[in-house]
């Protein structure tokens, strides 16, 4: 019986193709045998810990958070080339600390942000203003201000603003 064995391996190796064929069963095998995940189950100490820090997280995500009152899109809809047009997007801060603006940015020199210079206390709300000079631009247009937010507990957060207008010479 290992005879037969020894020379069906000795037939599937002996062309260059079985050879092929036969190492990528192989490795096929091995990859699966790797990925075997082992289902351990979950001791109710380990549950307990997880569910806690599950609820730590949900806390803090709830510590500070940014809602925008206006649509964070406005159109601004026909203006004239060189108006200069002053945007504000209002926000609350529906968390229980306070909810610091660290970094306004616009894409380009044509767009000033102006953010809010101190913290925005709990259920207070905010604005967020701009300004956008149209000199340089026909057509529709379409841009970005982006907002960095920091809450009490120094955990950072990113939001994309946008507005879009045609401008007519």
């Amino acid at each position: 019986m290992i005879l037969k064995k020894r020379k069906v391996f000795l037939y599937i190796c002996s062309d260059k193709n079985n050879r092929m064929r036969y190492l990528f069963f192989i490795t096929i095998c091995a990859a699966i045998f790797a990925c075997h995940t082992n289902d351990k189950k979950e001791t109710p100490q380990e549950k307990e810990k997880r569910e806690q820090k599950d609820a730590a997280a949900v806390s803090d995500s709830a510590n500070s958070t940014m809602v925008w009152l206006d649509p964070v899109s406005l159109d601004l809809g026909t203006i004239t080339k060189g108006q200069i047009v002053e945007l504000s997007w209002k926000f609350k801060n529906t968390g229980n600390k306070p909810l610091t603006i660290t970094n306004v940015s616009a894409g380009c020199g044509c767009t000033t942000p102006d953010p809010p210079k101190e913290p925005i206390a709990p259920g207070a709300e905010g604005v967020i203003k701009a300004k956008f000079n149209s000199e340089n631009f026909s057509g529709s247009v379409t841009k970005e201000v982006n907002v960095q937010a920091l809450n009490g507990d120094n955990k950072s957060a990113d939001y994309k603003l946008s507005f879009s207008a045609n401008i007519k010479e």
